[in-house]
């Protein structure tokens, strides 16, 4: 069971996690389970809980501590017997240092930690994962489409430069795929295709770049941290369009 703790409002994430009973708040027309309850005897996966607040870290820690709970609404106690992942782009211990989130809740956590490098230190992971970018957007648009090798080559030597910032990691390597696959005349990804790609990433690399040093200015290391990283590429792109307005 997966869940991504950023994406539902935190006056939500008791009843996702816990459940509720009928009639224990508008809109509750039947009793539901919780994702705990529904994970016992195997394994829940809760992404970004650097993102949850402190009162749900509470009763996420008495869950986790005791695996029980009460459901919203409810007078009595489940049991749930599960496994616990969690992930996060934050760094948990800067977190608690500034105490926005709970020691304890960390230190029942951080049994086993592993730490995902990002895209740029991890080049070796930039082929395969392109490939199977490639292949997933050719069975979704029903479109045989391959690289030339000579085009691949130069894809995968750019990718390894110093230039290639791959600030969205992931996304970005799989949000150049599909631009390069949808202006692939053909049934090939050809130089050209790759040269074009290869620009337009560094010019987004660099405006990103700029922006980024605008809201440093503006919020300082310590705040810049605290914002969400989909909330920064928003705020990114606000500021870009700012930057290129007249008024």
């Amino acid at each position: 069971v997966a869940i991504n703790c950023a994406a539902i409002p935190e006056t939500l994430l008791e009843s996702e996690l816990f459940g509720y009973m009928k009639v224990s708040f508008t809109g509750a027309d039947a009793n539901k389970k919780g994702l705990f309850e529904v994970s016992d005897h195997g394994t829940i996966f809760l992404d970004e809980i650097g993102e949850i607040g402190l009162d749900e870290q509470a009763m996420l820690l008495k869950a986790l501590e005791d695996k029980s709970f009460f459901p919203v609404g409810s007078d009595k106690e489940e049991q749930a017997d599960f496994q616990l992942i969690a992930g996060t782009n934050r760094d948990l211990r800067q977190e608690v240092l500034k105490g926005t989130f709970r020691e304890d809740l960390f230190a029942r956590l951080n049994t086993w930690t592993f730490d995902l490098p990002a895209l740029k230190d991890r080049t070796e992971d930039i082929e395969p994962n392109l490939l199977f970018e490639l292949e997933r957007f050719s069975l979704a648009q029903q479109r045989q489409l391959r690289f030339h090798r000579e085009a691949l080559d130069k894809y995968l030597d750019f990718s390894r430069t110093r230039d290639a910032l791959w600030r969205g990691n992931f996304r970005d390597l799989s949000a150049s795929l599909v631009r390069m696959a949808t202006l692939a005349e053909g049934s090939r990804i050809t130089v050209e295709n790759v040269q074009d790609e290869i620009i337009r990433l560094k010019k987004l690399w660099s405006i990103e770049h700029k922006a980024q040093d605008v809201l440093l200015d503006l919020l300082g290391h310590e705040g810049l941290a605290q914002v969400d990283e989909f909330d920064r590429i928003q705020l990114i792109g606000v500021i870009e369009f700012c930057q290129k307005s007249k008024s």
